[in-house]
């Protein structure tokens, strides 16, 4: 079969705190070999088990400044107090060389992506199938204190009244779908013509053979 060149896309999943964006993220990076994560700078202190460079780029808040007016960033944004930002150089390295790159990111960050690469942007909104379940499962992960879970849940509305500026939605109720649904999808984006650079060279063979 032959192989057409392609350019990569950008996968952005976003969702409240708990509804399951970092482990449909995980699985898909282990499921599929041609996404890469983003990884973003942040401000936050690294929580245990993170790994710099791997989960996060962690920097104090005045190289956060220094990169912020090199205009290294394709996005940023501040959560919860801490700053965000995506590394402009290696997502576009990477789109170039026909690699799709994922970003775990917030509905800031995905409107400044909207506004720089919005040819290369498929945005995906998780959704959980209720708020119980969402405060369920923010205790049961056992990373954050009574205050930052009450926090996290106030901060639910206003994060899901952004549902709409999503490409797709997906609810959240079993991981195992979740995860097929999503796969569906970059399946699809892949195949979209616009993407698939090498497409006119390739026809332009086969119909001259």
């Amino acid at each position: 079969m032959s192989s057409i060149a392609r350019r990569g896309l950008m996968l952005v999943l976003s969702s409240p705190s708990g509804a399951g964006k970092s482990t449909l993220s995980r699985r898909l990076l282990d499921s599929d070999a041609n996404i890469t994560m983003s990884v973003s700078a942040t401000t936050r202190a690294k929580r245990r088990n993170e790994v710099d460079g791997r989960d996060y780029q962690f920097v104090t808040p005045e190289q956060f400044e220094a990169m912020l007016r090199e205009d290294a960033f394709l996005e940023h944004a501040t959560v919860f107090g801490n700053r965000y930002g995506t590394p402009r150089q290696a997502v576009e390295d990477a789109l170039s060389a026909g690699r799709d790159v994922l970003f775990d990111i917030d509905w800031q960050g995905t409107q400044q992506l909207g506004q720089k690469a919005k040819g290369d942007l498929v945005r995906v909104f998780i959704l959980p199938p209720s708020k119980l379940e969402l405060e369920r499962r923010l205790r049961v992960r056992a990373e954050d204190t009574d205050e930052v879970v009450a926090g996290r849940m106030a901060k639910a509305n206003d994060e899901i009244s952004h549902w709409a500026e999503y490409d797709y939605i997906i609810v959240n109720e079993d991981i195992d779908s979740a995860q097929r649904q999503l796969e569906s999808i970059v399946a699809a984006e892949r195949l979209k013509r616009e993407r698939q650079t090498g497409l006119v060279d390739f026809v332009n063979r086969l119909t001259a053979g």
